[in-house]
This record gives C-alpha cells, structure tokens and sequence, in this order.
C-alpha cells in the first residue's frame, strides 16, 4: 500500500512539473509571438529510473534525450516494446566505434561534432544502417574542454557533411558555457541554423529553456525541471 501510495505522490509531482514547464514554455512563446507547437520538449531522461520514466510516457510525454548509448541501449528497446511512437534522441558526445550502434537505437543524433564521426556515420549507413536525421553541435562559447565545431566553421561544416558525407543535417544544437548569460550563444546558433538553411534549433535546457523559446529553439532539453535532480 505504501509503495503504491510513493509511486502515486511521484506520478502527481512529476505531472505538476511537466505542466509547469509547458506553461513557462507557453509565456516564453507569447512574449515571443511564437505557437507553442514549434517546440519540442526532448525530455531529458539519462540516469532516471525505469519507474520515472514509465510515468513520463503514461503522462504524455514521447520524446527523451539520452547522453550514453550503453545507457540508452540497458532501457530503451524494452521500454518500446510497450509504449509506441517514442521518438529517441541523443544529446551526449558519440564515439566513432560507436556509430553503428547509436544508429540503430536512436531516432535523431545531435552531437554530430568532428569530420571523424561524420566519416563513421557515414560508412555506416553506407553497409545499411538507417540514415536518421542528425544535429551538428556547436561550440557557440569556443571552450577548449567542450564538443562542438566552432561557430564559424559551423555553416562549411553542414555543408560539407551533406554534400561529401551525404548525411542527413536537418539542425544544429549548442550548450552554452555556464557562466555566461545564455541569450547571446542562443542567438548566434538561430543565426547560424537559418545561415545553413536547417529547420532544427535544440538548445535551452532547464534554467534556461524559455530564453531559447524567445530565440527561436524547435526543440528544447529538460531533465531537472521535470524529473527533479539526477541520480
């Protein structure tokens, strides 16, 4: 009885989350002059219990980004086994010899960051795994410790991923250092995506994801604000 009554207080408080998220989400979009319906909530479930997750996808949510694919692989495919139309996406760095791999358990790839991977990917697909859309990540604050193309290699390096590599590019995704205001970072990736001519825009993630609905995010990342802190 206890243990129904946890899970129960868990599903409520995990409810009230998403809906304060989409509400915040939905002031962010009229401030903005934007329909909520362009963005996306990638739910960021990395680390988070089977249990919690299961109440994510009861309580409507179907997109969820994962950082590991050996993580992503412990729990996903049986997860899809009984809830349909769950779209995968993978937000954390990809090793080259892994690229088989997170091909065939992810729906979208964001962290497309070096000429390397994109040589892997591509050889992939070649010998018959799925061609999925893909996000090439950039390094929007240039950090030397962080993944991603530098900003103004950003536009060649969509192009050249697309037209050499013939890989699916459909957005660009960032991360903005922390301890800088995000707004310039966001700016300049919606810069660089209409630059490239990409529909995709992921970036916001829990302390910030209105500020990317203001400017111009598709899709936003939000593991704390709904999940609460991470295990």
């Amino acid at each position: 009885m206890t243990l129904d009554m946890d899970k129960s207080s868990h599903k409520i408080g995990l409810a009230a989350n998403i809906a304060m998220v989409r509400e915040r989400l939905k002031k962010a979009c009229l401030e903005a002059g934007r329909p909520l319906e362009e963005i996306t909530l990638t739910a960021v479930s990395k680390t988070q219990a089977l249990e919690k997750i299961e109440q994510a996808l009861e309580l409507g949510l179907n997109v969820f980004g994962e950082n590991k694919v050996q993580e992503a692989a412990s729990k996903w495919p049986m997860l899809r086994k009984t809830h349909k139309n769950i779209e995968l996406r993978l937000i954390g760095p990809l090793q080259t010899n892994k690229a088989k791999q997170a091909l065939g358990l992810f729906d979208v790839i964001e962290t497309l960051d070096r000429e390397k991977l994109a040589a892997a990917l591509a050889k992939e697909i070649a010998k018959g795994a799925p061609s999925i859309p893909l996000l090439v990540q950039v390094n929007t604050g240039e950090e030397p410790q962080k993944s991603g193309i530098d900003p103004r290699r950003a536009v060649d390096f969509v192009k050249y991923c697309q037209q050499h590599y013939g890989l699916n590019v459909v957005g660009l995704m960032c991360i903005p250092p922390a301890n800088e205001s995000p707004s310039p970072h966001f700016a300049l990736l919606a810069k660089l995506a209409r630059r490239a001519g990409l529909r995709e825009i992921s970036m916001g993630m829990s302390g910030d994801y209105d500020i990317a609905a203001q400017l111009g995010a598709t899709h936003v990342r939000i593991g704390s604000a709904i999940f609460g802190e991470r295990i």
